[in-house]
């Protein structure tokens, strides 16, 4: 079994080639096996998210590849800018992962989002495709607090301040 506890800068050539779907390259620890067939086990950092392109190096120094692999999507696309700026803003108010492309949206298959999208004018349609969504605002940046930046959001921190 390949063991995997590194990502590393991109390579001429891979090894092996893991194709995941999104949920999947969420996982920092996870048990699968790359498209030869021959099991790989990942022990990343936690918290890890792996792409498409991104390069791994197994412990016997062995390159593994990682791919998309095609997921049942959902696109949606509007009549103009201002209605697909609608559209992507009602689905992140749903926390819902979105890939944006040139004119369009796309989101795991989800009926009840479609239908909301449709509401809003959007024509939405069945794609079979990579998952690459959004990262977020403070994804690749650590993400920390210290006393002078803590933001939990309770009453009485205030108060206390005022005291």
């Amino acid at each position: 079994m390949l063991l995997v506890r590194e990502k590393i800068a991109p390579r001429s050539r891979a090894d092996a080639v893991l194709a995941l779907p999104f949920e999947l390259r969420q996982k920092s620890r996870l048990r699968t096996k790359v498209e030869s067939g021959e099991e790989i086990g990942l022990f990343l950092d936690r918290g890890t998210l792996l792409r498409g392109g991104d390069w791994l190096l197994a412990d016997d120094g062995r390159v593994v590849r990682v791919a998309a692999a095609d997921e049942d999507l959902q696109e949606a696309r509007c009549a103009d800018a201002d209605s697909l700026v609608r559209a992507a803003w009602h689905l992140g108010n749903r926390h819902a992962a979105v890939e944006v492309g040139a004119g369009w949206l796309r989101f795991a298959a989800d009926e009840v989002l479609a239908t909301m999208l449709r509401g809003l004018g959007a024509t939405v349609t069945r794609v079979r495709a990579p998952f690459e969504p959004e990262g977020g605002a403070y994804s690749g940046a650590p993400h920390a607090h210290t006393a002078e930046s803590k933001h939990r959001g309770i009453l009485h921190d205030f108060a206390e301040r005022e005291r």
